[in-house]
């Protein structure tokens, strides 16, 4: 299985579309980061991410 990474909120994932806000995936993406405890995270804050999870940095 191929990990894909959400065209609009990078979430990354296995499936078509995005689990989370249901936009398409693509596979064509690079870096990965890993948000364990986005409340206290500078670089969560900075992304504007919310949730936990692992992320693309660029997607294309």
């Amino acid at each position: 299985m191929s990990m894909k990474a959400c065209t609009s909120c990078k979430r990354i994932s296995t499936k078509e579309r995005c689990p989370l806000c249901n936009n398409p995936t693509s596979t064509n993406w690079s870096g990965l980061l890993l948000i364990v405890d986005p409340e206290n995270s500078d670089i969560a804050n900075e992304l504007h991410i919310e949730l936990p999870g692992e992320y693309a940095l660029r997607v294309r």
